[in-house]
């Protein structure tokens, strides 16, 4: 399998455990903060930083055969997922893996207090956001790969 191949395969793969990975963690959260007891929280706030051990990975090979796959070339579409693709980085490095160790420490002693609850709101909301950035990236490259065409919707291809 040429390097083409195998980089047009893994992309969309890799992606898409980044974003099952974030959507994981960011449902974990709302669902024990929402239902779940003080153990329950502590559990999900600790066990999200030993998800990075796949997330980081996932990202790295996702962002290199990404970058790969587009080469030199130049569009508004890929343009504009690269764009978005960097707010969710940086959104990701600075705000979220941060917010994430710190919630997990605090968690990890049982210290629920102000401070915690106003970083997890924090988390959320940046967690949300990167949610979409990759949502709207994994759409721009579905258009660019030439799966989804621009203006359609699910009930058009029914």
């Amino acid at each position: 399998m040429s390097a083409a191949v195998l980089a047009r395969h893994l992309h969309p793969l890799l992606g898409g455990m980044v974003l099952g990975l974030i959507v994981s963690f960011w449902l974990a959260t709302l669902v024990s903060e929402l239902f779940g007891t003080p153990e329950t929280v502590a559990w999900v706030k600790t066990a999200i930083p030993w998800g990075f051990l796949l997330l980081v990975p996932a990202l790295a090979a996702a962002g290199g055969t990404g970058t790969w796959l587009a080469g030199r070339r130049s569009a508004r579409l890929l343009d504009a997922k690269q764009r978005r693709l960097r707010w969710a980085a940086l959104n990701g490095l600075g705000v979220l893996m941060p917010a994430a160790f710190f919630l997990a420490a605090k968690a990890r002693v049982g210290a629920f207090d102000g401070v915690f609850y106003a970083v997890q709101s924090i988390e959320l909301i940046a967690g949300a956001l990167n949610i979409a950035l990759l949502t709207l990236s994994a759409r721009d490259g579905l258009r660019l790969s030439g799966r989804l065409r621009a203006g359609v919707t699910v009930a058009d291809r029914r």
